[in-house]
């Protein structure tokens, strides 16, 4: 029998990872730091930890549970894609690109 707390800890998890990746695309204030944080690179980690939760808990999820985790990945997806679309409008995504190729070249 599955421990009553182990709901709001998955539950909980969920939403921490939810919460670190909308930071990381800039959409929430870092509550330690006061200021907007924005990486990318770190928010797809935390979205692709989702997704592999998502595929490691299939079929041993309530139906209220999947749902949730289901609806928060489809809501970080379509903030991620609108970022890293607001990315290649500014032409911040070349900027970051120069700058690796600048550091590869120093190497």
């Amino acid at each position: 029998m599955t421990d009553p707390n182990h709901n709001i800890f998955f539950m909980q998890l969920i939403i921490q990872n939810q919460q670190i990746a909308m930071m990381a695309m800039g959409k929430i204030k870092n509550p330690v730091t006061d200021k907007i944080d924005r990486n990318l690179e770190h928010a797809k980690i935390y979205i692709d930890t989702l997704d592999m939760l998502l595929a490691k808990t299939k079929g041993n999820l309530s139906e209220y549970e999947e749902k949730f985790l289901t609806e928060t990945l489809k809501e970080l997806k379509l903030n991620y894609v609108d970022e890293v679309d607001k990315n290649k409008k500014s032409g911040e995504g070349e900027k970051h690109k120069d700058d690796a190729e600048k550091k590869e070249e120093k190497s």
